[in-house]
């Protein structure tokens, strides 16, 4: 024969009610920070894309600046400055609307500089979950020496 069961203790049903019943919060927990950590990485992306556009940008007015000093005539440096900067922003996948290229050559001699500025109105597209600015300005400046021994035409 089994011995008789052991009532419980006096208020242990209590304290066992009193504690609540844990099922379940793990997954209160995640519903609750999922969404604060997508919103993160969507944060994380578009700071990326923001990065890279500026980078392209940068890298632009400088390979024009590059471009424009190798010319002989302001006119061709101008053209050659316009061209690249074009070029490497399309290339990099950045599409500016509008593509402003300005390109000083007032000291267009051998020994003197070209200044090559670009801004561009980048659409990004990439985060749209954000409800951020889809259209973001991006500035470059970028100055290049010309080659003091150079052959000029005359």
């Amino acid at each position: 024969m089994s011995p008789p069961p052991v009532p419980p203790r006096p208020g242990a049903r209590r304290w066992l009610a009193s504690r609540g019943d844990d099922r379940g919060s793990v997954a209160a927990e995640v519903a609750v920070i999922a969404p604060a950590l997508l919103i993160l990485m969507l944060l994380v992306v578009y700071a990326g894309h923001v990065a890279e556009a500026d980078g392209d940008v940068r890298r632009a007015a400088s390979e024009a600046a590059r471009a424009a000093s190798l010319r002989q005539h302001p006119d061709a440096a101008i053209d050659a400055a316009r061209e690249t900067a074009t070029a490497n922003l399309a290339a990099a996948g950045i599409v500016c609307d509008p593509l402003t290229v300005d390109v000083d050559t007032d000291n267009f001699v051998p020994g003197g500089t070209v200044t090559v500025e670009v801004t561009c109105v980048a659409t990004l597209d990439a985060v749209t979950l954000l409800r951020v600015a889809r259209d973001r300005s991006y500035y470059a400046r970028s100055v290049e020496v010309i080659d003091t021994f150079r052959s000029t035409v005359t």
